[in-house]
């Protein structure tokens, strides 16, 4: 009878855990302006394969400028631990980073940039960064194989944004756990929310650690690695890369001029990776891209960017996008494609469309698979009619759930699976290639966990009252309440809420007694 009774007992604290409505503050961590800040030790350490991640790979740190000459020495690993007499050294290129005139940037530093050419295949490497006298430990990571039918797994994340250091660490870190053999990983945009602020690219390096300078990254910007320079472009309207993209990536060069670094392609093994950047100059991304997919045999096609051409969240549709590059897709017969931006999951697919030969079963057949994931705090609604009127049909969704991916690929097959930040699976699939027939596709989202939305979940909005509304609403006609969020900020405790109409969006702190303390509103 003690014993029922107490798992009893459990069932009903797990259930009210989960879903009390009782309302706590949330109180964010609060980080000094020194706190990101370099010095003339190595930081911010992160490798990026090159072209071909056989034979190149790059290393990119940051320090105070104070240090103006740096290196980086790499050998083959071994057992033993004095490899390191095998070590070559390459002078790094140094470039000093001032951006003492950038608005939440204000900042100099230097970054160092080397590259590791004709390096030997499915090798080990190890390699540390340092001026001569201040090294970072040493670092170890793995080539391509030069057999391209070699088995081989990457990592996938959307939108880190929000909570950078306390939500996206948990999942970075649970994602390596699982995949602890990923080749590399790709972040489909929003890397952080304020593009040229030095806090969120602090809290995006630490809470990934030792895992940006060791497991290489694919990167490609979302429109939050975009906001004015200064005064004059937020007057202009116009929207720049994050200051800090370039100093401290070191991505192929192989993309469309101009656009160097945020659109470009790698090889890895017998797969071309096309990381693709829908913020800007479509059109010319759109001539590039099909230049980039006719002039390959790789035998798996895979395309990341940030805006997606089917859209998860309600109130979304990139449709001039998914008109320009969707047909290219079609035609090249691209195999997945992964973005971001919607922070929900969606996960679907379209036909083989033209593709499709006479005789041809087309039950199981597949075109191109289009992923959408979320990896950070922020949540949005699923668009209520999932992908109806868009020539494609969505699969598998999830709200309010943090998520990584899983892709394997093993000669003729494709393996995709989804994980939450607890490495529960979530969704899962297969493609097979078989000669001059469409992609087979094995639905395997059986494999995973219950469908997850807001009403089954922990509540992810808080309530404002009824009080507080009139109050907001009476001063802010025409508005609608977009997010509210119940915080304890200096010693305060009140309400972080956003309100939007068509032509702005209003951010407004208002404490409990329905003073509003602090006001931004951002103009369309």
């Amino acid at each position: 009878m003690r014993r029922v009774l107490l798992v009893f007992t459990a069932i009903v604290a797990n259930f009210t855990i989960c879903h009390s409505q009782e309302q706590r503050p949330y109180q964010e961590p609060f980080f000094e302006d020194k706190w990101s800040k370099p010095s003339e030790h190595p930081d911010r350490i992160v490798l990026n394969f090159g072209e071909n991640p056989a034979t190149t790979a790059s290393v990119t740190w940051r320090t105070s400028p104070t240090i103006n000459e740096a290196f980086a020495e790499m050998a083959i690993a071994t057992g033993a631990p004095k490899f390191w007499r095998n070590a070559k050294t390459v002078t790094a290129k140094t470039t000093t980073f001032d951006a003492s005139a950038i608005e939440t940037a204000e900042v100099v530093s230097n970054y160092h940039s080397a590259t590791f050419n004709d390096l030997q295949p499915n090798t080990t490497y190890a390699y540390r960064v340092g001026d001569g006298n201040r090294w970072s430990e040493w670092i170890q990571f793995k080539t391509a194989s030069d057999n391209p039918e070699d088995s081989f797994s990457f990592l996938y994340v959307g939108d880190t944004q929000n909570f950078i250091l306390e939500l996206w660490s948990r999942l970075i870190r649970e994602g390596y756990k699982t995949a602890p053999d990923a080749s590399f990983i790709i972040h489909a945009g929003d890397l952080v929310n304020n593009a040229h602020r030095e806090q969120e690219w602090e809290e995006w390096f630490i809470a990934g650690g030792w895992i940006h300078s060791s497991l290489p990254s694919f990167p490609v910007p979302g429109n939050h690695e975009y906001r004015p320079l200064n005064d004059e472009e937020a007057k202009n309207k116009i929207r720049s890369l994050s200051a800090q993209w370039k100093p401290q990536f070191t991505l192929p060069e192989n993309g469309p001029e101009g656009l160097e670094e945020s659109v470009y392609y790698m090889d890895y093994q017998n797969t071309r990776v096309i990381g693709l950047n829908s913020n800007e100059e479509t059109e010319k991304q759109a001539k590039w891209v099909d230049e980039v997919l006719s002039n390959t045999s790789q035998k798996w096609k895979v395309i990341t960017f940030h805006h997606p051409l089917f859209s998860a969240s309600e109130g979304r549709d990139n449709e001039e996008l998914r008109n320009l590059w969707k047909p290219i897709f079609d035609k090249h017969e691209v195999d997945l494609v992964l973005q971001g931006h919607d922070h929900s999951y969606a996960r679907g697919r379209v036909s083989p469309g033209d593709n499709v030969l006479d005789g041809v079963n087309l039950r199981d057949k597949t075109g191109t698979v289009y992923v959408v994931s979320v990896s950070g705090g922020k949540m949005y609604k699923l668009r209520p009619n999932a992908w109806e009127g868009w020539e494609a049909n969505r699969n598998r969704a999830a709200e309010n759930t943090q998520l990584f991916q899983v892709i394997t690929i093993e000669g003729d097959k494709l393996s995709f699976e989804s994980y939450t930040a607890i490495g529960e699976l979530y969704d899962a699939f297969d493609l097979v290639k078989k000669p001059n027939e469409p992609n087979s596709f094995v639905e395997r989202k059986g494999e995973g966990i219950n469908a997850r939305r807001f009403g089954n979940t922990i509540p992810y909005q808080d309530t404002l009252p009824e009080n507080l509304k009139e109050i907001i609403f009476k001063q802010y006609k025409g508005h609608q309440l977009n997010r509210v969020s119940f915080v304890k900020e200096d010693g305060v405790t009140g309400y972080r809420v956003r309100i939007r109409n068509d032509k702005q969006s209003v951010n407004l702190f208002i404490d409990e007694s329905g003073k509003i303390l602090d006001e931004d509103i951002y103009t369309f």
